[in-house]
């Protein structure tokens, strides 16, 4: 495993990368709305990348055909957006996205709520968001990577919730994902130690149902075994000598 560390400049660049990726959220969020394709907010997305003279950094990565993910009710993550896909009252619709901002990346996602919809989803929603606070409680210099892991996965399942075991948080950096690997869920080990300077991608992946997921027949889309809804947090987060500082939230 080769997690680096930052310089102050390196970070700079990142803290950078990470306010121009929450305005593009800020401005899909306002695009969303029943009727509208998950083409056409992709296409928002893009825009807002390229006016910010960034670089998409999920499109063509391992050959994924957008530069966002955008993921409909059970669809967890990498749902590739399509012209046919429309968002209809009560969906709710997960955006991952990132991008690059000279040679340096951000990651983050959000679950947001298409028109009114029901308080079951929104708890998931709420539940998932939350998860994350409670995880980056211990990133903190001195502290083990994998409490980070235990605090997300035990705060998602005391509401019953599934955790899914097949996708996990990552470093990030000079690339979108660097390690090391961060489960959302408990773990045996305890995980090495942080540091500061480290760089992560925390994202809970959560299900109301069982935490199974498949892939479809497109080889990216991953959906939820049991057809239950699924939400998505991430920010990535930078690894200081007290509070972590979240990079891609700066509200």
């Amino acid at each position: 495993m080769a997690v680096t560390i930052k310089t102050a400049h390196e970070i700079e660049l990142m803290r950078e990368a990470g306010r121009l990726l929450e305005l593009v959220h800020e401005e899909l969020a306002a695009a969303i709305r029943p009727g509208i394709s998950t083409w056409e907010l992709n296409k928002i997305g893009e825009q807002a990348i390229r006016r910010y003279g960034c670089t998409a950094n999920f499109l063509n990565y391992n050959g994924f055909p957008a530069s966002f993910c955008i993921s409909v009710n059970e669809e967890v993550v990498h749902g590739i957006p399509h012209k046919g896909k429309i968002l209809h009252e009560g969906d709710i619709v997960s955006v991952d996205a990132g991008l690059i901002y000279k040679g340096m990346h951000s990651d983050a996602a959000r679950t947001y709520g298409v028109g009114q919809i029901t308080p079951e989803a929104q708890k998931l929603m709420d539940v998932t968001k939350e998860s994350f606070f409670r995880g980056i409680a211990f990133a903190r210099e001195g502290h083990r990577l994998h409490e980070i892991s235990a605090a997300i996965g035990d705060y998602a399942e005391s509401f019953g919730y599934g955790v899914v075991r097949d996708l996990v948080g990552h470093g990030i950096g000079h690339a979108l994902h660097e390690d090391p690997q961060i489960p959302n869920f408990r773990q045996r080990t305890r995980g090495i130690r942080l540091v500061r300077g480290m760089t992560l991608a925390i994202e809970p992946m959560i299900t109301a149902g069982r935490p199974d997921v498949e892939w479809l027949d497109d080889d990216w889309t991953v959906v939820t075994e049991d057809q239950s809804l699924a939400a998505h947090y991430e920010n990535t987060i930078l690894i200081t000598d007290g509070e972590p500082e979240i990079l891609s939230l700066t509200k």
